[in-house]
């Protein structure tokens, strides 16, 4: 696996080249700039509204339509009492710190992380190792830990490995004492920050005119998908299993936004919604088509122990050997896999990080990580967890809604049980308004206690319950307001509570790191300085075909209004770039834009009709007439062709075969 970061091409990658690109070309850019901006917040341009549009438009296709799923668009707002029971307002938060002199917030483990990291850098220098330096920054470079050349004793460089390794496996004290064990200070102030403490990330807000119905803004899509489980199921004609999917904004007040794109306070998500029978094994149907799909893998237990060593495994093997916990599990991720092997992301970079039991999210039982390599280091970009039936438990005995999946069985079970029987008449008035309390607290309780509480009533008359909140928190129940009875039913149906896999895509870092790994630069025959280009995937880049006349001669514009007319038909996106730089020049920015393609107009098209059509990454130019051209663009752009077919079907452009007295 790699410990740097890289162009595509393997190059050093300069962080500020690809920023400074990124932003002259529009990807993204600071929400409000001219008011001084707010951190987190970031604006798409053209090119990166059509990349992420493109990435969304292979999500759709790779898992809504490959898998059926059913796709739905929820309220980003939601009520306090929806995220008060799924267990957000109480645990969705990070553990902050605060600088006592200047006041500043700093997250605590990003704190702890990022000066142990300057350390182990300063020690690689003390011992000649030569060290990258990730933030592009300048503003920001003041704010970080300074790298001081200090060699450490090779103890001290395995303990702060080791602690890197868990670092999210620590909570708020464990972060405290590490703060104080290593002398951890503010590097803008060299002053210790106070004791960590929990800030809940949601954005809070108030729903209506008055004050009196609090919300927030959604932190995930899913629980949208949850509250509409039982519509979803009856349009799916009670079908399981079954998945639903959201595409939509996601909102977190991070404490400290950073890295650009990579940790922002609004991003747009992608969540899919498995619902499965846990008394199926979680088994899934198409497993064996992906079973031999290869994975980098890193377990909990090699993390535990301060490793980060991963181990390359096919998914099926790792589920066979209970390393991933079920087929359903271990389909998504390999789907995932394949998901970031199609848009273009360097299969190099990528690894699945299993989560430790406490960095794990309240709702979650089991999950794993894709994270990508990036200039930032290892970055989450999409979560795979088995929520097990955590959401629809919580929402159902909250609201008394039926989440439930009821089908019929193929034999009818019988089942002895001990029953109880209350008769209202009576019941009703001896408990008056405790009636609904006891009844409750009756109905809950197990079939070993009923046996016990069957043979006292049957000797007493009378049985005693404690039902806390009732009186003294105990209650005399007669016989002749209930009766406690061994007997058979037969149940025909069977009715459970689904489990839920969940694979959640946080598509600004996917299209963060996308664009990382796709960057490199080509050299300049002039001795100029090299040149960017994204190398994107062609059913992925931004405009598919750049269009481009020779000179400004006027027999040209018709050809280019036609040329670009027939693209628009065939549903390719095209620029034309009809400025007076030169040729080279405008294919080079437009390689820095991610165009797989150009076509050149020039006199002999004029002569004879025929284009000449370009490959980004090559450079290489090949001939024939618009049809053949146009043909070559959709077999490219459509994936079906790569540019060495279209080569060695199409006669390679060696020059102009006019005279240059016709021009």
């Amino acid at each position: 696996m790699t410990s740097s970061a890289t162009t595509l091409k393997g190059q050093p990658l300069d962080k500020a080249i690809l920023e400074s690109i990124l932003r002259r070309r529009m990807f993204y850019t600071p929400s409000f700039e001219i008011y001084g901006g707010v951190g987190g917040l970031f604006d798409y341009g053209p090119p990166g509204c059509a990349l992420q549009a493109a990435v969304i438009n292979e999500w759709r296709k790779h898992f809504i339509l490959e898998e059926d799923m059913l796709e739905v668009d929820c309220t980003v707002l939601t009520p306090h009492e929806v995220l008060k029971t799924s267990g957000h307002v109480d645990k969705f938060a990070d553990w902050m710190c605060k600088d006592p002199k200047n006041g500043e917030i700093l997250r605590a483990d990003h704190f702890v992380e990022a000066i142990l990291e300057a350390r182990l850098n300063g020690d690689k220098e003390a011992r000649g190792q030569k060290v990258e330096d990730k933030e592009e920054d300048p503003k920001k470079k003041k704010k970080k830990a300074k790298t001081e050349a200090v060699k450490l004793d090779d103890a001290v460089v395995q303990e702060y490995e080791e602690v890197l390794a868990r670092i999210d496996n620590y909570g708020g004290p464990e972060l405290g004492e590490l703060i104080k064990k290593y002398d951890l200070r503010n590097p803008t102030t060299g002053v210790q920050p106070a004791e960590p403490v929990s800030f809940n990330l949601m954005f809070q807000t108030t729903i209506g005119p008055s004050s009196n119905y609090p919300g927030y803004l959604r932190p995930e899509t899913a629980q949208g998908q949850f509250l509409n489980f039982a519509k979803l199921l009856e349009f799916n004609q009670s079908q399981m299993p079954f998945a639903s999917a959201s595409i939509g904004k996601s909102y977190r007040n991070e404490i400290s936004p950073r890295a650009g794109l990579l940790r922002v306070r609004e991003f747009l998500m992608a969540e899919i919604e498995h619902f499965v029978d846990p008394e199926s094994g979680k088994k899934h149907p198409r497993f064996h088509e992906v079973e031999n799909v290869e994975l980098v893998l890193l377990d909990r237990d090699t993390q535990l122990s301060g490793k980060t060593t991963t181990r390359t495994v096919k998914i099926g093997q790792a589920v066979k050997e209970g390393l991933v916990d079920n087929e359903t599990l271990g389909y998504f991720i390999a789907r995932i896999h394949l998901f970031l092997e199609k848009i273009g992301v360097d299969m190099s970079k990528l690894r699945f990080r299993q989560h430790m039991a406490n960095e794990m999210a309240h709702y979650a039982c089991d999950c794993w990580d894709a994270e990508l390599f990036t200039s930032s280091g290892w970055i989450e970009c999409v979560g795979c967890a088995d929520r097990s039936a955590y959401d629809l438990t919580v929402h159902a005995k909250k609201t008394g809604a039926p989440l439930v999946v009821r089908e019929q069985r193929e034999t009818p079970l019988v089942i002895e049980e001990w029953q109880i029987d209350i008769e209202r008449k009576k019941f009703g008035p001896q408990f008056k308004k405790d009636a609904k309390t006891v009844e409750t607290a009756l109905l809950a309780t197990p079939q070993e206690q009923r046996e016990k509480l069957a043979k006292e009533l049957s000797e007493n008359g009378s049985i005693t319950l404690e039902v806390p909140g009732v009186g003294d928190g105990k209650v005399q129940v007669s016989k002749d307001s209930i009766a406690i009875e061994f007997r058979k039913r037969v149940e025909n149906t069977r009715e459970f509570v689904p489990n839920v896999i969940e694979p959640s895509f946080g598509i600004g870092r996917i299209l963060y790191s996308l664009m990382e790994h796709s960057f490199w630069t080509r050299g300049s025959e002039g001795g100029d300085e090299a040149r960017g280009v994204l190398s994107f995937p062609p059913t992925v880049a931004p405009t598919k075909v750049l269009l481009v006349p020779l000179s400004s001669n006027a027999q040209f514009k018709p050809l280019l209004k036609q040329l670009s007319q027939r693209l628009r038909s065939a549903g390719i996106s095209s620029r034309v770039d009809d400025s007076s730089a030169s040729i080279g020049k405008r294919y080079s920015r437009n390689d820095e834009l991610g165009t797989p393609l150009g076509v050149t107009i020039d006199f002999q098209t004029v002569q004879d009709g025929t284009v000449t059509l370009r490959d980004r990454d090559s450079t290489n130019q090949v001939r024939a007439e618009q049809e053949k051209i146009i043909d070559a663009i959709k077999s490219i752009v459509d994936g079906s062709k790569k540019w060495a077919q279209i080569e060695s079907e199409l006669p390679k452009f060696e020059g102009q075969e006019v005279d240059i007295a016709t021009r």
